[in-house]
Parts: structure tokens; C-alpha cells; sequence
């Protein structure tokens, strides 16, 4: 174990740094340096392939498999040179500038080109692209496959639990029959609708100049086409261009990708709670792990800690969701630098939501099935066929079918040999009377079985 590990104060970056290891050449101080030189890169060759730009004449293939070179072979190391370089400057935009000066060194042409690196940019425009392309690599390559990989998991253990007889709760009141398989379904369909929202948020960019009218460009080239030269360099990165901004790209896209994230995730903690009760219930049980303790006094406990860590996690990675889709899209005037700092925890939010799923899909695989604790539960719970009883006498016209069962069973405990005598009396055709009469809690589960099989 490092001593940075004992000593770091966030423990994504301590105890978990493990778990969250895909995230960190994505969503890191280095992730994002790699992100920016990539924006400044790719600026410079558009500029040097734009015919007007005339001093700037358009890159040889040597120059342009340099610049390829550059951005593969960007490190820690090249990483930790720009940092030092912010040492000086107090800029972290203009300290990756000069790196790229740097690397320019021995090589004429590019060395030539120097002037038209971040050539009309305000930092802004690098720096929007920059988040823009993490965040876009963040979903696709970690967030999204993670997520999969539990909705399947949940999905499998519905289809499992199709057929489970289980008694369900409304107001924590024993309510009609359902199936284990179909709560675990109607989890499947929440989260299929987020993870959608999820995919689904456009991811924009912006590179306008200092105020978004693209000033400083124009002055220098005033027969430039900017914003189609903007749009170029935006959809060539992945991303959708955004014409309409101040300094800043106004940051609505995060907003909405972190609110479907946070009703994602809203979603998992309500899984969480409920199969945290079931297994207090004993409807699951929880593998048994050699060498685990549950409690440091109680040697029986197996506590379902993978779904109170999953429910912590969640929460905190919530209040981050929730604090920067809130903080984000505000910005005083053209420009303040709150939302500068703020971005710096986009890696964190992402790291406590990937840190919580890795727990539930540990805990899902944990959970064994008790039947006989299911069947228990129902067998005690015979009032909940009232429902069926007095919808079978609504068919058949006998009056006042609710009130006579609720004079029968509300708050009260019913065995199926009083439901079989009140039945038995009803005015119902005797073949009514017989299926009613046979009726169980474990059979009244109407199309739970087969809503769960379907999902």
C-alpha cells in the first residue's frame, strides 16, 4: 500500500482507487491536459489546411505525422512538464501552449507554425472541447458498459425470479401477491428508460473567440468563414457544434447528462432500500464469503453491505450531480471562472456513481433466493385474497361486495379456512364457489410471471 493511498484526503483516490481505475486516464488532471492538446491540435491543422490562411501554409506529411506522434505519446511525464510549466505562468491553458512550443523544437516547419498555435482562442474554447471530449469518453467507455453490465445482471435475476411467488407491500401493508422476478422487472424497465436518457444527451462544443463573435479572428482574416471553420473543428472531435455562446459554452448539455445520471441513479437507490429490506425479510439470502466478517462482536452477521455502500455512494454522488447540473449552466454576464473549478469534479461525480454500481452488481451476485421465507409470509397473509373475492361478487352482481369483505378482514388476520367458509355462503354459481375457494396468496399473482419473463 503507498502512502499516497493512506494519505489521500478523497477516498477515490485512497481506499477505492482500485475500483475507479478506468476513470482515471479519462477524468483526471492528466486526462484533461491529454483532452486540451488534442483541441489545440486539431485547430492547428484545420488552420493549416484553410487555403486563406496563407501564412500558414498547408502541412507536409512529415509535419502532420509529427503532430500524430505528439498527441500518441502524451504521457504522465509530458502531463507533469505542463504542470511545471503552470509553475510560471499561473495559466494552465498557456502552460500547454508552451509544451507545444517544446515539442516543435528540431522540427522547422512546425517550429514556423508556432504563432498560429491557440491562434484567436480564448482558453474557453480549448477547454469547453476538452470536458466535452472526457465526458463523451467517460459515458461510452466506462459509464455505459458498467451500467449494462447490471441492468443484465438484474434483467438475469428477474427471469430467475419470474415464477416466485411473493407477498408485496403497499404503506408496508401486506398487499396483493406479486412475483420476486416481477419487482425485480419493473427495476429492468426504470432503468432501460434512463440509461437511454443517459445515451441520449448531445454532446456540444463551441469555439467562437473571447465572447463567442469570433472578434479576433475576423480582424486577422476578415474572408474567413469562422463559424464554418468552428463547425468543422467541432464535428471533427465527435461532438455537435453550438453557435450561440458568450465566453463560455453554456454548459446545458453537462446539466442534462448529469440529471439523467442523477434519475439513474435515484432508481438504484430505491433498489438498494428494497432489496435491503427483502433481505432483512430473509427472502434473500446472501452468499457466504470465506474469510469476510460481518460484525467485530456477532459472528453470525452477513450483512448486505454492498447495497448500503451502493446506497451511500449513490447519495454522494448525487449531491454532486444534482450541485453542478444546478451550478454549471450559470454564469455572470459573458464570463465568470466559477464554473472552472466546479468542472474539476466531473471525475468524482463519475467516480462515486461507477464506485456504487461496482457495489450493486457485487451484492446482486451475492443474493440467494429463500422460497421457504417467501411462502412463509404469504401463508400467513390470506386477508389479501379479499381483493379477488369481492371483484369475483362484483361480476356476479351481489351487493355490497367491498364492504362485506371489509367487515370481514380489514385489520385483521384471516386463515384460509374463514375465506373458504365466507365464500362458501356467497350466492356465486358453485363453480365459482370451488375456485375461490381454492384460491391461494402463492397463486394470486395474476401476470406477474409473465411480465417478468417478457422483460
Amino acid at each position: 500500500m503507498s502512502t499516497f493511498e493512506l494519505t489521500a484526503l478523497s477516498p477515490l483516490d485512497g481506499r477505492y482507487q482500485e475500483k475507479i481505475a478506468a476513470l482515471r486516464p479519462l477524468a483526471s488532471e492528466y486526462g484533461l491536459i491529454r483532452y486540451r492538446l488534442q483541441a489545440e491540435l486539431a485547430w492547428l491543422r484545420l488552420l493549416a489546411a484553410t487555403p486563406q490562411i496563407a501564412e500558414l501554409p498547408a502541412f507536409s506529411a512529415d509535419a502532420l505525422a509529427r503532430l500524430d506522434a505528439i498527441e500518441r505519446a502524451f504521457d504522465e511525464a509530458g502531463a507533469g512538464r505542463v504542470k511545471a510549466l503552470e509553475r510560471t505562468t499561473n495559466h494552465d491553458v498557456k502552460a500547454l501552449e508552451y509544451f507545444i512550443y517544446e515539442q516543435f523544437e528540431g522540427h522547422d516547419e512546425l517550429a514556423a507554425a508556432r504563432g498560429f498555435v491557440h491562434f484567436a482562442c480564448t482558453s474557453e474554447d480549448i477547454n469547453n472541447l476538452a470536458y466535452a471530449l472526457m465526458l463523451r469518453d467517460v459515458r461510452a467507455d466506462v459509464l455505459l458498459p458498467h451500467l449494462d453490465t447490471l441492468l443484465g445482471k438484474l434483467a438475469d435475476l428477474a427471469h430467475a425470479t419470474a415464477e416466485a411467488p411473493m407477498l408485496a407491500r403497499t404503506h408496508g401493508q401486506p398487499a396483493t401477491p406479486t412475483t420476486l422476478g416481477k419487482e425485480l422487472a419493473n427495476v429492468v424497465a426504470r432503468l432501460r428508460r434512463q440509461r437511454d436518457g443517459i445515451a441520449g444527451v448531445e454532446i456540444l462544443g463551441k469555439f467562437n473567440g473571447a465572447v463567442g463573435n469570433y472578434n479576433a479572428h475576423l480582424t486577422a482574416y476578415p474572408d474567413v468563414d469562422w463559424p464554418h471553420l468552428a463547425e468543422q473543428l467541432v464535428s471533427g472531435l465527435g461532438l455537435s457544434f453550438n453557435p450561440y455562446t458568450t465566453q463560455i459554452e453554456p454548459h446545458d448539455w453537462i446539466a442534462e447528462l448529469f440529471d439523467a445520471l442523477a434519475r439513474c441513479n435515484t432508481v438504484l437507490i430505491d433498489l438498494c432500500r428494497d432489496v435491503w429490506g427483502y433481505v432483512s425479510w430473509g427472502y434473500f439470502r446472501q452468499q457466504v464469503v470465506a474469510g469476510e466478517v460481518g460484525s467485530s462482536t456477532m459472528p453470525h452477521k452477513v450483512n448486505p453491505i454492498d447495497f448500503e455502500n451502493a446506497e451511500g455512494n449513490l447519495g454522494v454522488a448525487n449531491a454532486l450531480l444534482e450541485h453542478l447540473a444546478r451550478k454549471l449552466p450559470v454564469s455572470r454576464f459573458q464570463r465568470d471562472l466559477t464554473d472552472s473549478t466546479v468542472l474539476r469534479n466531473v471525475g468524482v461525480a463519475a467516480g462515486y456513481t461507477l464506485l456504487a454500481w461496482q457495489s450493486l452488481h457485487k451484492g446482486l451476485g451475492k443474493l440467494q433466493v429463500d422460497t421457504g421465507a417467501l411462502a412463509r409470509d404469504l401463508d400467513h397473509a390470506h386477508e389479501v385474497l379479499a381483493e379477488a373475492i369481492q371483484t369475483a361478487m362484483r361480476r356476479h352482481g351481489v351487493e355490497n361486495p367491498y364492504e362485506q369483505l371489509k367487515a370481514l378482514t380489514r385489520g385483521q388476520a384471516i386463515t384460509a379456512q374463514a375465506l373458504r367458509e365466507f365464500v362458501a355462503q356467497l350466492p356465486l354459481p358453485a363453480s365459482e364457489r370451488e375456485r375461490l375457494a381454492a384460491l391461494t396468496p402463492a397463486a394470486y399473482t395474476g401476470l406477474a410471471a409473465r411480465l417478468a419473463r417478457d422483460i
